[in-house]
């Protein structure tokens, strides 16, 4: 394995657990869930022997810090639309129906060399990674790390809850003007705020509403949960609305604008993007239907 870091434990006012560490003291590590999953893959060792969660560490203990080995990656040929690029990182708009990452060949990852420029930084990824997670059948913007520093401040960035999303959805019903949903997801705090901004009937359903969401936590699956929770599931999910109610046409969910620091220059940047054209195609074939059909 390579060595990305060498650190020695400064004075300490009593032994401290592998795993609370002060991360600050390390250069390749941005966050503690990072320091774990690096512990928990076996890229940590103190004074040569390999680290666990609740080793604890004194003064003058010496940590490295230890790459994982690189793998040859199969390169998925999918066109992405990227919305913004330089050696730092890249933005794109990412198609429904492929998962972000995971144990699967026809991922996003697979298909970033395919679509981004190769970066001349010199902290450079061996491939392109994505920072944060779409659900598989969601679209829409997702920020792609090209270097390690990008990597971790982005990290940081989402652990601290500094980078904004919004998202815009056709759910079943007519929606509120505006919103506030706070139920709890996976028995963690949710909150998320919507506002709507268009509704057109339909026969199926009484009526369908195009909302634009603004979660401030990311649980998964929140907005879906969410939704559905005030008895306005997204239309296109299988997993929280009624079969009864659906439409076997997609999820109709859409990540539409992020807003962040840039992890090199440290300036505050935003992206947006229209949902895609089905969505208004959609709404207008509902309305027309439910003139033509209602009598």
């Amino acid at each position: 394995m390579k060595l990305l870091e060498t650190h020695i434990v400064p004075k300490l006012h009593a032994p401290v657990r592998m795993q609370e560490y002060d991360v600050a003291n390390f250069d390749c590590i941005a966050t503690k869930s990072t320091l774990k999953k690096s512990i928990k893959k076996q890229l940590v060792t103190v004074n040569e022997k390999t680290a666990t969660t609740g080793m604890y560490v004194s003064e003058n203990d010496i940590i490295k810090i230890y790459a994982e080995a690189t793998i040859v990656k199969k390169i998925f040929k999918l066109e992405i639309p990227v919305i913004f690029e330089d050696d730092c990182i890249a933005i794109i708009n990412k198609p429904a129906g492929f998962p972000t990452n995971g144990n699967y060949f026809k991922t996003i990852e697979n298909a970033l060399p395919n679509n981004l420029k190769p970066s001349a930084a010199i902290d450079v990824l061996n491939y392109p990674k994505p920072v944060h997670r779409l659900d598989n059948p969601t679209s829409g913007i997702l920020i792609i790390a090209k270097t390690k520093s990008a990597q971790r401040d982005l990290y940081r960035q989402f652990e601290s809850q500094q980078i904004t999303k919004e998202y815009q959805a056709i759910v079943i019903g007519k929606t509120t003007d505006e919103g506030e949903i706070h139920s709890a997801v996976a028995e963690k705090k949710a909150y998320t705020k919507y506002k709507t901004l268009q509704t057109v009937s339909s026969l199926q359903n009484g009526h369908l509403s195009l909302v634009h969401l603004f979660p401030s936590t990311g649980r998964t699956h929140q907005l879906r949960i969410h939704l559905a929770s005030i008895q306005h599931p997204i239309v296109g999910d299988p997993l929280y609305g009624k079969a009864e109610e659906n439409y076997k046409k997609g999820l109709f969910l859409c990540a539409t604008s992020i807003q962040f620091t840039h992890p090199e220059t440290k300036e505050k940047i935003s992206f947006s993007i229209n949902p895609p054209n089905k969505y208004a195609n959609f709404l207008a074939r509902e309305e027309r239907r439910f003139l033509k059909f209602r009598d």
